[in-house]
Parts: structure tokens; sequence; C-alpha cells
């Protein structure tokens, strides 16, 4: 096992009506003053909203709203909250949503702190150093934003879909509620499962040193997302799947299962980014896509890990036996794997490999996953 520092701020409030607590949480922590940020109006149509605004209230806190975030979230709308958070002077900031409202927020809170633009810490051109104090009600569970420092945000101008990762960003305080997330579409579950599982097995696949208790603990949030999830498709109401499948994607990537880890890192991602960039793929989508590709291309690099995989997930033997099962599982439960599925031209996989290598090049990846590479694995898909 590898030496680390693990080491996570972020307080985790996990039950039915938590959310009603919101108010006070924040007011608990010591703000007077919050931005309130949401999507497309669905937490109007449910009482999230008017139970929000009522917690708020009742804590006596002045607040402020920015809503319209969508799936793959957008600087401009980042820009927008950061401008209303220094107009009003607000102390912190509140995402109620899935993970697109999260890492909006993320981004906001870094933004708010800072003189130039914002898009400054996604292009590396400079460090966040402070932030406002962010907080989270989460409506979907998938990417584990609700418990790490990590922000993806589209540039719709450039076409860039980059990153961020520091501590300084990780929520105060997460408030997680399986309920909340009863009336996510089957579409939304299936790309919420793909995504968490993306989560573990990147570093799974590629670490040099992958210890035990981490490759059985991926492996037994692997088995829970997909145990859930064919639960939840046919039975969307239970409490019990929802919360396992909840908790479950929070640990996927709250740097719990890369603790101990060395040399691992996440190309599928990297390529995926491009998908949503170019074409606003969901996020999970993307993903079905591109890693049964690169797994084929990339299997030989690690066959020991692959075959485990196969054993432990599927109680088979082989890598490509292993593979084959997952690509299936993903087809399943309706998430596309290939990229005429989601409507994407292979005629446009040069392009994709010159917007994808972009990203490869800020992660310190272009040495394994130059152009030609990238082209590889698509060709794959």
């Amino acid at each position: 096992m590898n030496d680390f520092t693990y080491y996570n701020p972020t307080k985790i409030e996990f039950g039915k009506g938590k959310e009603k607590n919101i108010g006070k949480y924040i007011k608990d922590s010591g703000y007077e003053s919050v931005l309130l940020v949401y999507g497309t109006g669905s937490i109007k149509k449910s009482s999230l909203y008017d139970d929000t605004i009522a917690s708020l209230k009742e804590a006596g806190l002045k607040y402020e709203e920015l809503s319209g975030i969508v799936s793959n979230p957008l600087i401009s709308k980042v820009r927008d909250g950061i401008k209303i958070a220094k107009d009003n002077k607000l102390q912190a900031v509140l995402g109620v949503g899935g993970g697109s409202v999260a890492d909006s927020v993320k981004a906001i809170a870094a933004g708010a702190k800072y003189d130039g633009d914002v898009w400054d810490f996604f292009i590396q051109k400079a460090v966040i150093k402070e932030a406002l104090p962010v907080f989270t009600v989460m409506t979907l569970a998938a990417t584990a934003s609700e418990m790490n420092g990590n922000a993806v945000i589209t540039n719709e101008l450039t076409q860039q879909k980059f990153s961020i990762g520091t501590v300084l960003v990780n929520p105060v305080l997460s408030v997680i509620n399986p309920e909340l997330m009863a009336t996510v579409s089957k579409d939304y579950l299936a790309y919420s499962a793909v995504d968490a599982i993306a989560h573990t097995i990147e570093v799974y696949f590629t670490a040099t040193e992958h210890p035990k208790f981490n490759s059985r603990l991926v492996e037994a949030i692997i088995k829970t997302i997909m145990e859930t999830t064919e639960i939840l498709i046919k039975d969307p109401n239970d409490y019990e799947a929802r919360g396992d499948f909840a908790w479950a994607a929070t640990q996927a990537l709250n740097g719990l299962t890369t603790s101990g880890t060395h040399g691992g890192n996440f190309p599928n991602h990297m390529i995926e980014h491009t998908l949503s960039a170019l074409y606003n793929v969901p996020h999970g989508a993307g993903l079905s896509i591109v890693i049964p590709a690169w797994m084929k291309w990339y299997k030989e690099q690690n066959t020991a890990q692959f075959e485990r995989f196969a054993k432990e997930i599927f109680g088979l033997s082989t890598a490509d036996e292993g593979i084959n099962e997952l690509e299936s599982w993903f087809s399943k439960i309706g998430s596309p794997v290939t990229l005429d599925q989601a409507g994407i031209s292979k005629d446009d996989i040069d392009k994709m490999a010159e917007n994808a290598v972009q990203t490869s090049k800020l992660w310190g990846l272009e040495e394994n996953y130059n152009e030609q590479t990238i082209k590889d694995i698509l060709h794959k898909a």
C-alpha cells in the first residue's frame, strides 16, 4: 500500500426530510447569506423549492437565486452566479439539484473570491487559493460531487469541458435524502449508474499499485450499484435500494477508493468530456460508450486485474468475458455503447481526438494518450 494522507471535510446529513433543515445547517455553520443555485425548474414541480425557501427564511438568512443550470453545466451560468454573489456580498453558496448544480456552485464559490475570470482555474492559468463555503442538497446520485472538491464545467464558446479539483470547494455539508431521487428518469438512473461505476474502475485498472482492500471496496461499490439499479428500474420508490445506490455513488469518488493506490488516472473521463462538450451527450451516456472501447484497447496492460474484475463482478474467467458482460449490462439498462447509438458519426473521430487531446495535455496524460491513441480507442466504439 502506497503512503497517503486522507482528508475529507464534508459533513453528510443522510435521511428523510433533512433537506428541510438546510437553513439551520447553514446558519449553524456561521453564515448569514447565501446564493441558492438550482436547475431548470424540476425542484419547483415538487415541494423541494418551497421547502428550501421556507428553511432559509426560518433561519433568517438573506438569499439570492440563480436558476437554469443544465446537465452539462456552462461557464456562462457560473459567471452569472459569481456576479450575483459578488454584487450582494453573499457569504455562502447552496446548490439544490444533481451533480451539475453541485459542480456549478463549486466553480461559483471559487470565482467569487477571485479577481480574474473563473475559467483561468480550468485552464490552469491560476490556482484556487480561497472559496466561499459550499452546501448542497442532492436530488441525483451519480457524481459524488456532494463529498469531493471536483467540478467539471463546459465552455460553450470554445467547446472545452475542463475540470478543477481542490479541497477548498468540498461542501461544508451535504444533504442526501434518497426520497428526493425517486423521480429520476430511467435514462438518468442508467447514466448515473455508469458514472458511479466509472469513478471506481478507472484507477482500479490503471493504478500501478492497487491494494486488495481497495479492489474489494471498488467491487462492492460496483455490485451494489448494479444490483440496486436493476431494482430501481422496476420500482423507483424502493427507499432501501435508493439509499444503497446513493451512498455507494458517494463512496465511489470521495477519495476513499483511491487512498493507498499509486499511478492511477482517468482516461475514460478524459475522452468522454469531449463527447459532452461537442455533442451535449449526457455524461454517463458518453462514458458507457467510451468505457468498453477503452477496456478492449487497454486490457493487455493489466490482464490480471481485468481477469479479477471478470471473476469478482460476473463470475467469469477472462478479460474479454468481463468486458463483454459489462458492455451488455450497459445496454440492458438502456445506456448507449456505440457512437452511432448516441447519434455521433465515426467521421467525427478526428475532430473528437483533436478536442480530447487538449484535456489529455492538461491532465498530464499526453504521453500515453496522444491524438492517434485516442482515435484508436474511439474507433473501437
